[in-house]
């Protein structure tokens, strides 16, 4: 309870910490002037939906709190204003909006003459606002129109332009009767505490260059929302620091200014950006952004969030405290800690899309990446767990090893099934090997050939079993169904019936002499129904292609097996696997309806009400896949068949019934990191759409929100130094494996997702066996045969970066993020890429350490005495 209660703690001080006040002058005056559009929350010019005469006057009304003057764009588009302004006493700078449209100039001019004309409350007039920094039309056009405008009415007349077109265009100041200037430092990408004074030196210049004309600051102001403009930062409390300031500026100086804007335009982000609809003092729910006195927070209702967010996780954390109270304390700490910031990042994500004015595509976004924000924070919830556990357990509380060897006399019979297909016959006669060398004196092996056609290739491994004695007995099926659970279940068929249990083992390993002495004696248990060893390679050392993908693999049977062997829901596998003979039956045999049996044999054991046993002690290494294509082939099929499983078991996962609540989290969330590889090129695809529309489209697609950035970021962070860590801990090898390691696992990234899809909507695939000895790729450019769609990905997500790079540059902090998500999302089609190339470029050299010693094992004393002579030569 105290731990919980602590992290709370944390997290309140963390929010408050995040949003801490900022103390600026006070303001209790008037404004000069606001520069006002009337449109409500929902309406726009370009869709045609216009305020009523209410919403107007409620307007004019709010703002005549706080001024006596205010500024229309287009006396044309709402020309209600000045009657509804005189009614709350409110000074009118009434504007004509030009464009390239001359026929609807000509109604804005005709318009404005007429409103100047009939309304005594319009005290200036203005003739277009910015349409020289458009390039709408020239010059003398313009002048043109300030000419008819200022024959026309009484009123002094002006047009309005930012300080450097005045600067540019000296003519123009002879055709207006005073300078309307825009002073936005925002757009001059200053930091905020720099902005004052860019406002004050523009002033400063245009009243040098010309001293006779006065001069009105048409608009000033900052953002409170919105992209970042090189070093310019929008935020509410930028926004009333800036306001704030220059409220005891222009009062000082006597300065004649129009705010931009009195209430925030939503509508405007359609057309200028995302930061267009934000520079209101007012939001567009008609409610103040900040108080004008007291110190400002960018965000006031932080407290009910952390509120919020602490209550979210408090019975969590407490659940887990105590569930897990045999972790250490660090372990705890950092897991609550966890469940915090999960808690935190939910509110967070909930709350922040109101802050902003979300149009239908922004919306989509969100509807469409809130799901996948939940999924990343489980995911992160289910590697933090496996990462505490790892790292701070006390102990292990089911930890199995190898036991003292029964007497002969006593031992189990075990039937040892070997099923091959198509495999070279010297590899299988290795294996067939230390099988028989196996210090053990009831056993028997079943070799299984299934389907090889050339009997060039089986024909030498029945010869071999002949050699080998009555123990040895080869079948060879042609044709025959159901892949390798078929032959496995062949083999059940002619079994020894002494037989208590079967073993299983793939065609190219080579196994310790005690593999069967040293762990039979669990099956004395009945309850226990697998007893499982690691799977590990040999004969790696000297090729790099081999060494990585051996590394990589060995990670999940020195972290994942253990984390999942707590709570008895290990995944069982194909080879170096004992199961008793009765359960196997008993079950059904192996399932042929799915080509990954041996995983699908181990939760329907669990199910059954069986314990399984974990044993990490390398008792037998094969060899890793050939090169980059079958190394893939694997991981695909693997992947395919666990989608397979997950939909015919999908109740059992579900449902409460004979699995643990704790083995159905493992059956269910151990795949959840496949399923973030099938995410990941689902977003990578969608990235790069979204990519391209931004660079054609500019005015429709905009760069995307942090608030959809920052979490996707934050996960790629945390899955990698969990990743990195636990490797570091865990497996014995040396940094340059780790980085190789974590380079081939990135490098599936792409044939787990197409595994994961196709098993989806799939029902069967064929059973592709993998190619252990190295096949030829056609010279260099075969070395991409392999990779052909990773690295079309990768060179699409690098065109993408330097497009980003190209059009938006450093300007704009979303932009910067959205680079460094498309790098994160192209390292595992790089990665792919690089395996590739590492495995066409590999050799076999001779290995450093002897095959009889890796076939030991690395993390495992090395039996008393070396394998048989022909399998370490092999």
């Amino acid at each position: 309870m105290l731990l919980a209660l602590l992290v709370a703690a944390l997290n309140f001080a963390l929010w408050a910490a995040a949003d801490r006040p900022t103390d600026v002058v006070p303001w209790n005056g008037q404004v000069a002037g606001f520069a006002y559009s009337p449109f409500q929350r929902y309406q726009s010019p370009i869709e045609g939906t216009f305020p009523t005469d209410a919403q107007v006057s409620a307007d004019l009304a709010l703002m005549a709190r706080h001024t006596h003057r205010i500024r229309v764009y287009s006396v044309l588009q709402y020309p209600e204003v000045p009657r509804l302004a005189a009614r709350f006493h409110l000074d009118v700078l009434a504007g004509a909006w030009l464009d390239r449209r001359t026929d609807n100039n000509d109604r804005e001019v005709n318009a404005l003459i007429a409103q100047a004309r009939r309304w005594p409350d319009i005290k200036r007039v203005e003739v277009g606002n910015e349409v020289l920094l458009r390039h709408d039309m020239s010059p003398t056009k313009l002048m043109a129109y300030l000419d008819q405008v200022r024959a026309a009415v009484r009123q002094p007349v002006s047009t309005a332009e930012p300080w450097d077109i005045w600067e540019r265009y000296p003519e123009l100041v002879q055709h207006v009767d005073f300078i309307t200037v825009h002073l936005l430092p925002y757009w001059d990408g200053v930091p905020r505490k720099d902005a004052i004074g860019d406002v004050l030196t523009h002033y400063q210049r245009l009243h040098q260059l010309y001293p006779d004309k006065h001069i009105v600051i048409g608009e000033v102001g900052w953002p409170s929302n919105g992209n970042r403009y090189e070093f310019a930062k929008p935020s509410t409390a930028n926004q009333a620091i800036f306001l704030r300031e220059w409220f005891q500026v222009a009062r000082e100086r006597h300065f004649d200014y129009y705010l931009m804007e009195a209430i925030d335009q939503p509508w405007k982000q359609a057309v200028s950006g995302r930061v267009e609809a934000y520079w209101g003092v007012f939001n567009a729910d008609r409610q103040l952004k900040f108080p004008l006195t007291g110190p400002v927070l960018e965000d006031p209702t932080w407290p009910w969030k952390a509120l919020a967010s602490g209550l979210l996780a408090l019975l969590p954390m407490i659940w887990f405290a105590w569930r897990f109270a045999r972790f250490k304390l660090t372990g705890r700490f950092v897991y609550l800690a966890l469940i915090q910031l999960a808690a935190g990042l939910i509110v967070w994500s909930v709350t922040v899309p109101f802050q902003f004015y979300l149009d239908v595509v922004d919306w989509a976004m969100l509807i469409i990446l809130f799901p996948a924000q939940l999924a990343i924070l489980a995911i992160l919830l289910i590697n933090g767990f496996e990462f505490v556990e790892v790292l701070w357990r006390r102990k292990w509380v089911r930890q199995f090893g190898l036991l003292k060897p029964d007497p002969p006399g006593q031992q189990p019979f075990v039937s040892i099934h070997l099923a091959c297909y198509n495999e070279p016959p010297e590899m299988v006669a290795a294996t067939l090997d230390s099988l028989a060398a196996l210090d053990y004196a009831n056993f028997e092996v079943l070799v299984i050939d299934n389907n090889t056609k050339r009997e060039e290739t089986w024909k030498p491994l029945e010869a071999h079993c002949k050699r080998l004695g009555r123990r040895f007995r080869f079948f060879h099926l042609d044709p025959w169904p159901g892949f390798k659970a078929g032959a496995l279940n062949f083999g059940l068929k002619e079994t020894d019936p002494r037989a208590d249990i079967i073993a299983v083992i793939d065609s190219d390993y080579v196994v310790r002499k005690d593999w069967l002495a040293a762990l039979t004696g669990y099956f004395h248990d009945r309850n226990i129904a697998v007893v499982q060893c690691p799977q590990a390679n040999r004969d790696f050392e000297g090729n790099a292609f081999r060494r990585m993908t051996a590394w990589e693999g060995d990670g999940f049977f020195r972290i994942g097996m253990h984390h999942r062997n707590e709570r008895n829901a290990i995944i069982q596998h194909g080879t170096m696997t004992m199961v008793r003979r009765v359960a196997l039956e008993g079950t059904g045999g192996w399932s042929e309806w799915t080509i990954c049996e041996d995983a699908e044999l181990g939760l329907r054991l669990l199910h059954a009400g069986y314990d399984t046993v974990y044993v990490d002690e390398v008792m037998g290494r094969g060899v890793t896949p050939a090169d980059f294509r079958a190394y893939k082939s694997q991981r695909y099929r693997w992947a395919f068949g666990a989608m397979q499983i997950l939909k015919g078991r999908w109740g059992w996962m579900v449902r409460k019934g004979p699995l643990t609540a704790a083995q159905r989290f493992h059956f269910l969330t151990g795949w959840f990191s496949w399923f973030a590889d099938a995410l990941h090129m689902v977003f990578s695809l969608m990235a790069l759409g979204w990519t391209a529309a931004m660079l054609l489209f500019p005015s429709i697609f905009s760069l995307p929100m942090r608030l959809f950035l920052v979490p996707v970021l934050a996960f790629f962070v945390a899955k990698a130094l969990f990743g990195i860590i636990l490797y570091r801990a865990r497996v014995p090898c040396s940094w340059r494996d780790t980085l190789m390691a974590a380079i081939a696992s990135m490098g599936l990234s792409h044939a787990i997702a197409r595994g994961i899809w196709m098993g989806l909507v799939k029902q069967k695939m064929e059973f592709v066996r993998t190619a252990k000895s190295r096949r030829l790729s056609g010279g260099a450019a075969g070395a991409f045969g392999p990779v052909h769609e990773e690295l079309l990905m990768s060179i699409a997500l690098l065109l993408a970066v330097v497009g980003m790079a190209v059009n938006f540059g450093s300007r704009y902090i979303e932009g910067q993020l959205w680079m460094v998500i498309l790098c994160a999302q192209e390292l595992p089609y790089l990665s792919a890429v690089t395996g590739a190339l590492v495995a066409h470029y590999s050799h076999d050299r001779p290995a450093e350490v002897p095959a009889a010693a890796t076939a030991a094992g690395h993390t495992a004393p090395a039996p008393a005495e070396p394998v048989d002579a022909r399998a370490a030569t092999t």
